[in-house]
């Protein structure tokens, strides 16, 4: 009797949890609001095939390195002719006069001892060198990239509001992207290829702007344009700037961006928050150079060029570019999820439509119906009363299922509706075995009682060792599967514990709720 209240205690309280998950995904408005998420196939949404340029991220990390050979032979008083990038990943150097040359081998020997030579000449008094990473580090460098970049587009997906993403690498430097349910598709595609690379730069102001568009680019400078579009016209204008190339600060000490609105304009504008040491650099850079202009350039392209007027301590600053809210707002999840180690380039995109997924969901649910009633029939014409007991089982069983899917928050796909269908089948597949044993028991006279213990106790072993092979392998297809494959293995994980719960637990109670409590002298089997 012990026995008998523990299992109803057990079964109420599974059977209710899984009532709770699933009546969310009915009326939303029911706790704890956990609807089950329907995949890409099911409710529409975008696929995106994504490929990180891993070479740029070495020419950045290059262009890095020249930058600190710079400051390192200026700190020393070490003069150089040449000192720039060349054939994609080489650093060409040239030096005169031996005492330079000493000085730079001795930086090159302490500070970049990684960094291989691979030409060295002397032509008098004059040393020309090319250096560059080894393959093992470049190497280290692109698979970083990758790593980066999935984990950037996963926050910025994240803060964008997308339920249940599908972001995963495929290759060296491929990520798939899945984005169920997302409408403005050109938003998010604009959003997950910004690289977001935050930049400031001092304005070059003692050459002509006018004279750098004709190709008279001065010696350490670029010209980068400011990009605004007329709200009324719909009109871009491009404004030329000549900019320093060396980078003053970036936003890799950014901690905070958000959006805010200007009293004055009535218009949006993202202020940026510095860690200490940004705020520090920034305060210097500030000081340094009152009354120049300071460019603040992001992916290239420059947002605004204010007039520093004083030193701007508290590590704060702001971005203003006439932006419309959901455009600050984008510019604000850029910066907070980090900048992308590499630009990325979209090979593929698939756009699913809602009408497409809500015809698969009606052809799912009508063949899972078709197959549940074929199923309930069978058990009821060849098992007669104890063919009822399973086909409630069978019914309990799928509300574990959906229960579990909105429980765990796991997405439920077209592949994983088969899953379910497929668990249909199995979950009576437990209950033959018993229900067969127990006719043999009785065939060969037992009482009912002892028939049913008879029954259970010599279908378990084979019940439990063919459902934990499928678990197991539905579990290797849930760990190495992709897209479709994992939501297969989810479904069919869930439906294999179910039919475990239902067919030993919950059917053995309702037959020892008759044969003990009703004590019922014969079986409808």
């Amino acid at each position: 009797m012990g026995n008998l209240s523990w299992r109803v205690l057990a079964v109420f309280g599974v059977m209710i949890a899984a009532i709770i998950y699933v009546l969310p995904t009915i009326e939303p408005s029911f706790w704890p609001y956990k609807k089950i998420n329907l995949g890409l196939d099911l409710q529409g949404g975008m696929h995106l095939a994504l490929e990180v340029d891993t070479d740029k991220a070495v020419e950045g990390t290059i262009e890095r390195i020249i930058q600190e050979i710079r400051s390192s032979l200026k700190k020393e008083h070490i003069r150089y002719v040449t000192l720039n990038r060349i054939e994609g990943n080489r650093i060409l150097i040239k030096l005169e006069g031996q005492q330079h040359i000493d000085g730079f081998e001795k930086i090159l020997d302490k500070e970049f001892k990684n960094m291989r030579i691979l030409s060295r000449s002397m032509d008098a008094d004059a040393l020309t060198m090319q250096i560059d990473l080894p393959d093992r580090e470049t190497d280290q460098i692109k698979k970083l990239a990758t790593g980066q970049a999935l984990e950037t587009i996963r926050n910025r997906i994240d803060q964008f509001g997308v339920s249940e993403p599908d972001i995963r690498r495929q290759g060296e430097k491929r990520i798939l992207v899945q984005l169920p349910g997302i409408k403005d598709t050109k938003r998010a595609i604009a959003l997950i290829g910004k690289t977001a690379l935050l930049e400031f730069k001092l304005v070059d102001e003692t050459h002509d702007v006018n004279d750098a568009l004709k190709g008279n680019v001065p010696p350490g400078s670029e010209v980068l344009y400011g990009v605004k579009e007329d709200p009324t016209t719909k009109r871009i204008y491009k404004t030329p700037y000549l900019l320093k190339k060396r980078t003053l600060l970036t936003g890799a000490n950014l901690t905070d961006a958000r959006v805010q609105i200007d009293s004055q304009y009535n218009e949006p504008y993202v202020s940026i928050d510095f860690d200490k040491k940004g705020g520090r650099d920034f305060e210097r850079i500030t000081e340094e150079n009152v009354k120049k202009r300071l460019a603040i350039v992001l992916d290239n392209k420059v947002y605004s060029a204010p007039v520093i007027q004083e030193k701007i301590s508290g590590g704060k600053a702001r971005i203003t570019g006439h932006f419309t809210t959901e455009e600050a707002r984008d510019l604000a999840i850029a910066l907070r999820a980090g900048a992308l180690p590499a630009p990325v380039n979209i090979l593929e995109e698939r756009t699913v439509g809602p009408s497409l997924g809500t015809d698969s969901i009606k052809k799912g649910l009508i063949s899972m119906c078709v197959g549940g009633i074929l199923v309930i029939l069978f058990m009821i014409v060849y098992y007669r009363g104890a063919g009822l007991i399973a086909d409630v089982a069978l019914i309990l069983n799928i509300l574990l299922i959906a229960g579990g899917l909105a429980g765990f928050q796991a997405t439920l796909t077209l592949p994983g509706i088969a899953g379910i269908i497929l668990t249909i089948g199995m979950a009576v597949d437990a209950n033959v075995l018993i229900f067969e044993r127990i006719r043999e028991e009785l065939h060969i006279g037992k009482t009912p009682r002892a028939a049913v213990d008879a029954g259970y106790d010599r279908a378990t072993l084979t019940i439990l060792d063919a459902n934990v092979t499928t678990l197991i392998a539905a579990l290797v297809l849930f760990q190495f599967g992709t897209g479709p494959v994992k939501g297969f293995a989810v479904t069919l994980s869930l439906g294999v514990i179910a039919s475990l719960f239902t067919a030993l637990i919950l059917t053995r109670m309702v037959f020892d709720y008759y044969l003990i409590k009703r004590k019922t002298k014969s079986l409808s089997i």
